[in-house]
């Protein structure tokens, strides 16, 4: 009898030091398996040249890392997109889109489309997880075609019996007289009339 009650006693003793030692290693235990810091990793999406006139859909992706460049999985990220100039919308009509990062840590922003508005599209991109976060920055181009410049056309328009003038030029130097050129077309037959001045002289009338 008295070797069954020091077999309990021990037993019990054994018993309280194990759940000691399991409140104690427990939060030690989480603690260890939080990462001290977290990273974003731009995987693609950097550097994109989008047409303005295609506006293809494309994929964002990133990467979440540890302090120890290990994936962190389950972690919430969310890319934002510019509310004005350079943007563009996700498939779901919003300028915002949030993905949970896979096992491999990979986060990925699909069908992006972006607008008319030629310049640079700088995407925003923040991580977080277990109270940690992260940021990163993506940055494409919206680029279109070169304006087209159009050469003005110059065009006369006339009427029978009206006088319509061009003036080629005039100089006045010393003696040198101008031109002046101008026609009429009161008929398909009539030609212009080139008159030539001479000298300029002011004076009383006779």
């Amino acid at each position: 009898m008295n070797n069954y009650l020091k077999l309990s006693k021990n037993l019990l003793a054994l018993g309280l030091c194990v759940l000691v030692a399991s409140d104690v290693m427990t939060p030690a235990a989480y603690a260890q398996s939080l990462p001290a810091r977290i990273e974003l990793i731009v995987v693609e999406g950097e550097g994109v040249i989008n047409d303005v006139h295609q506006r293809t859909a494309r994929n964002l992706a990133v990467k979440v890392e540890d302090d120890d460049h290990r994936p962190v999985a389950g972690a919430s990220v969310v890319f934002a997109l510019p509310i004005s100039d350079a943007s563009g919308e996700f498939p779901n009509g919003s300028r915002n889109l949030t993905a949970v990062t896979n096992q491999d840590g990979l986060a990925v922003a699909r069908g992006l489309r972006t607008n008319q508005v030629p310049g640079k599209l700088q995407i925003y991109v923040t991580a977080s997880y277990r109270g940690l976060g992260a940021k990163a920055l993506i940055t494409q181009f919206i680029e279109g075609a070169p304006a087209t410049v159009k050469t003005p056309e110059l065009r006369t328009h006339t009427s029978g019996g009206k006088w319509k003038w061009i003036v080629l030029g005039i100089v006045v130097a010393g003696g040198a007289g101008g031109g002046v050129y101008f026609g009429t077309r009161t008929s398909s037959s009539s030609s212009p009339i080139s008159i030539t001045t001479g000298p300029l002289v002011f004076g009383s009338p006779r």
